[in-house]
């Protein structure tokens, strides 16, 4: 830091100058790449250079009060957002489709039927049918979010000290239905192909419990894929014991192919819940919740009435309108497509790693090996200004396993990807050295 100081200040490194590549410097310095990144991380925060995503790092003057406030970009990989595809014409296409609603505002600002209006629930049938469910509109409820749809359908199914089966790490959204609503969760082990059917068998005969959860494809976190075998191996359990399933299909649409899902192979038996936030945004608060039968349907219109009046008519009019004419498609294939590219850079820099992912999920789950814990593997990414979730927001039983998630979407670029991807990798591979301070 000082020798770099004083180069600047020597004018042996001028103005816009630009700096090595971070693992480059580190190589010729004889350096882990953590150290170099750290030294950037700092030269950044005293205002001695900056950096511009995708062209490098320069020369700043020395303390210059606009590049000081230029800190070192926070990556955030906690939450679980789909990336934002760089493409213009999607932006214009979402951009059109606000514009559409101009005539319609005053109207979109009454209270609305409760569940959606005929054109909202006809397009969620169309939705829908991507995932071979055959419905009729009166079937589809439009609801506030995929959050509030399975608020509803557990509170539906289950009483406070009931229990309610699901795979033994598992989305934290649930974990806080269960706890808002006294439920108790139990979590069944799974393999290579998803949740144990033999598990789920002795878990139905010890625990009565009123319902299964599952989130079957893309799991949160792991990112667990229910084959076609286990799935119908689970139906057929299920149905023996006359068990509810809550299928949260949040990343059902994901995948260009992916196996049918509950509510087709069981649709007597599934609450299957669908919603926008994994592929056209967190912020377009709008789900589809298809219910076994008709009583149900109205049961729990009457709960989600309570709940949350309505959902928004301004965002579900957008969400219909999206859907009708192809922009969700769009939006679909460009996350797709920018998570396969995002998984590529995961394959190169971690290859030594041991991890699972997915070809097209936007998230993957990280073994950490010995010595490190996953509460000073996260501190440690930490001080770089990488942020990752730890394993403990999963975990339905004890002990959580060590080992994060990583997610590879939100706004931030592959550039940033790259960086955070490789200063995990540094950590892994120099545990040692890079974990001393946190021991």
């Amino acid at each position: 830091m000082e020798a770099l100081e004083d180069d600047i200040r020597a004018g042996k490194l001028n103005i816009t100058d630009r700096l090595p590549a971070q693992r480059e410097l580190a190589k010729v310095l004889d350096l882990n790449y953590a150290t170099v990144s750290r030294a950037y991380s700092e030269a950044q925060r005293r205002g001695l250079i900056y950096s511009r995503v995708g062209q490098g790092t320069f020369i700043c003057r020395p303390r210059n009060p606009q590049a000081s406030q230029r800190s070192a970009g926070r990556v955030d990989m906690t939450m679980n957002l789909p990336p934002e595809p760089d493409d213009p014409q999607l932006d214009e296409r979402l951009t059109r489709g606000l514009r559409a609603l101009d005539g319609e505002l005053r109207g979109l600002l009454r209270y609305q039927e409760f569940g959606g209006s005929d054109d909202a629930r006809e397009s969620g049938v169309r939705w829908l049918a991507r995932r071979g469910l055959t419905l009729s509109a009166e079937c589809v409820l439009v609801c506030p979010g995929a959050q509030t749809a399975l608020l509803a359908v557990v509170g539906l199914l289950a009483k406070p000290g009931d229990v309610v089966l699901c795979e033994h790490l598992t989305y934290p959204g649930m974990r806080a239905v269960a706890a808002q609503l006294g439920v108790r969760l139990v979590g069944l082990p799974m393999d290579d192909e998803g949740v144990s059917a033999e598990a789920l068998r002795r878990a139905c005969l010890e625990h009565h419990p009123k319902a299964l959860y599952s989130n079957p494809t893309f799991l949160n976190p792991t990112t667990h894929v229910i084959s076609l075998a286990r799935r119908e191996a689970l139906v057929a359990i299920a149905r023996q014991h006359g068990i509810p399933i809550i299928e949260d299909d949040a990343y059902g649409v994901l995948p260009a192919s992916t196996p049918a899902a509950f509510a087709q192979l069981a649709p007597e038996l599934t609450f299957h819940v669908s919603g926008f936030a994994k592929f056209l945004g967190a912020g377009l608060r709008v789900a589809y919740l298809v219910a076994p039968d008709a009583r149900r349907t109205s049961r729990l219109s009457t709960s989600l009435r309570a709940l949350s009046v309505m959902a928004s008519p301004l965002t579900v009019a957008l969400a219909t309108q999206w859907v009708n004419d192809g922009t969700a498609e769009a939006a679909l294939l460009g996350v797709r497509a920018e998570s396969v590219e995002r998984q590529r850079i995961v394959s190169r820099v971690l290859a030594s790693a041991s991890y699972r992912t997915q070809p097209e999920a936007f998230h993957l789950w990280l073994a950490l090996p010995a010595p490190w814990t996953r509460a000073a593997f996260a501190s440690h990414l930490r001080g770089h200004n990488v942020h990752v979730a730890v394993s403990d927001a999963f975990s339905v039983a004890e002990p959580s396993p060590e080992a994060v998630r990583v997610c590879l979407g939100g706004a931030v670029s592959r550039a940033e990807i790259t960086h955070a991807l490789e200063l995990i990798a540094d950590a892994l591979e120099h545990p040692a050295s890079t974990s001393s301070a946190f021991f």
